[in-house]
Order: C-alpha cells, then structure tokens, then sequence
C-alpha cells in the first residue's frame, strides 16, 4: 500500500490510502494520522486494505499531491546514516580526512520535530551558509527493541520513503570540529509525499536497500541520477546499528545518507558537495555554487516502468522572514 498525508491545518495532517495509480486516495476509517498507524500498526492495518481495496473499485477523492505535506509531518526521531562509500571516500580525499575505521556505521541525530512538505517553500537565513540538498531513501520503522538482531530490524521496517535532507555547508565544518555534531548546519528536511510499503517496491526492494534511480533536477537541469542500490550498509545493518544502545519507537525515521554511486562522473550526484569535490579533485577548484534564493530543486524516483514510486519533491529555497 501507499500512504499520503493531506493538509487539513492540523499539525499532523490527515492519512489517506492511495489507488496502485496515485489517482485517487481515500481516508482510513478510524486512523487519523500515519503515526496513529505506526503506533499500533497490526491493528490498524486491516482498515488501510479495506480502504485500499474499495479504490481499486474506481471510488475515493482525486489524489493532488500538493495538497500533501510530508508523509510524517513531524516524527519521534530522525536517525540519518553514510551508507554510500563512494561519497564518503570522495568527501575525505577532498577534505584530507583519514577516518578512522570502525567497522560500524555513520549515523547522527537530526531534527525531526518537522519534515517539509514536498511542495513547500524552504526558508533559510542566509545565502553564505552554503545551501546543499542531499537526495536520500529512508525507513519508518515501528517498535524496535533495544540490541535488536537483523530479523528483528528488518521485520520492524514499515514504510519506505524518499528524502531531501538540507544541509548548510559553511556551518557543517565548524559545528563538527566541536564534536558534538550538527544543530545549526541541519535545518529541517524535506519528505517526498507518498510512503510505500516494501512489497510495493517488488524486486526493487531486496537485501534491506532500495534499488531505485534517484533523479534530483537543479533549476530545470539534470544534476543526477543515481542508484539507491550500492550501500556499503543496508538499512537492515542502519537500525540495528541505532537500535544498538536504546529501543526506537515507531515513527522512528532513518535516512541512508546522500545517495552516489562509484560512476558519479558519468550520473551525476545527489549533492552538490559532491559535484564540488569532483571539480577540485578533477581541476583544483570547486566550480559549481551552492544554492541562491530562488533556486528550485526537484527530486524524484522511478520505477523500471518509469513510475513515479514516491511522487516528487518540487520546492524552491527562499529567504527566511525576519
């Protein structure tokens, strides 16, 4: 099944099950939100196929994905990993970093009491931050215990859901030499409107990662498409790792970080400090800038029948009120 949260001017929104075409949607008798329906999940999810099933009759509202906001408009936590190596790779030889190996994965805490809505403006402060978007999958995941095994974290993952995680670059190198991570350089992200189940995916869906092209358009103009197939760990190994020393509670969100590929010279990037590390390794210069105000970024995954599988993120940055 498909999800989708409608804009009713509450803060949570109202849950709707989607038709298999994204055409029509149809509220759930009895969930309100889609937290509601991560808290007790089991319960809750006979309603969602009845609502589904009655769609496919060809009743239910016409679906308008910008009267969406994000799937999970505000959640318990955000959990976001580096799980693509050719980017961290790249990223440390740019920065002449020798990371020390753990044999565990990257992950930090983010904001997570708002996710933006897909359509939705972005307001930042200031132009000199630095303005990055970072295309990523993640997980919604319902209870998972604390020290949970593989078989327990990859029956605990609900949804599937495609993310820009913003980011301010001339903040991020500071806040981390203080080693206590980011606050100031992670505003808050943007989810695209629709959260699928793994079955939807298909084959696309296997060993815990989404095997999916991921295309991000800067201002009209294809900046990447990249597959969301080669992590080093898949989002299996991602909530074990966050389960390790504390329980998740369901809407719990995690990110796979920003989505590359090894051939990133030839598909491109889902981050410009990606671009940029490529130009500086390449020529000795980063050439590409960072976001302007004004400036619109599109995102969006296709299916391998070129299906839209998340619907798009679609939004323009712009200059923060006050």
């Amino acid at each position: 099944m498909r999800f989708a949260t409608l804009d009713n001017a509450t803060r949570d929104g109202c849950l709707v099950v989607l038709s298999r075409d994204l055409l029509r949607c149809s509220p759930v008798a009895g969930v309100s939100t889609l937290q509601q329906l991560l808290d007790d999940w089991d319960a809750n999810l006979p309603a969602c196929v009845a609502a589904a099933t009655v769609l496919e009759d060809g009743s239910g509202d016409a679906f308008d994905w910008r009267s969406t906001l994000a799937p999970l408009p505000r959640a318990w936590q955000w959990l976001d990993g580096s799980a693509y190596p050719s980017h961290g790779k790249l990223m440390d030889q740019v920065l002449g970093v020798a990371p020390e190996s753990t044999g565990r994965p990257l992950m930090y805490q983010g904001l997570s009491n708002q996710f933006l809505a897909p359509h939705a403006d972005v307001p930042l402060p200031d132009e000199a931050h630095g303005i990055d978007f970072e295309g990523e999958f993640g997980v919604i995941v319902g209870d998972v215990p604390m020290g949970a095994d593989a078989p327990t974290a990859a029956a605990a993952i609900r949804l599937l859901v495609q993310i820009n995680d913003w980011s301010l670059r001339a903040l991020a190198g500071p806040e981390m030499k203080t080693g206590f991570g980011w606050v100031q350089a992670k505003p808050a992200c943007s989810m695209a409107p629709i959260a699928a189940t793994p079955d939807e995916l298909g084959e696309e869906w296997r060993d815990g990662r989404i095997h999916l092209l991921l295309s991000t358009d800067r201002g009209g103009e294809r900046f990447g498409r990249v597959s969301g197939g080669p992590m080093a760990w898949n989002f299996i190994d991602l909530i074990v790792h966050a389960a390790r020393t504390r329980q998740l509670c369901a809407g719990t969100v995690i990110g796979s970080g920003t989505v590359s590929n090894e051939n990133f010279r030839e598909v491109g990037s889902s981050c410009i400090a990606e671009r940029r590390g490529i130009e500086i390794v390449d020529r000795g210069v980063a050439e590409t800038p960072f976001l302007r105000f004004g400036e619109r970024v599109r995102m969006e995954a296709l299916d391998n029948q070129g299906r839209s599988v998340f619907g798009a993120i679609d939004q323009q940055v712009v200059a923060a009120a006050g």
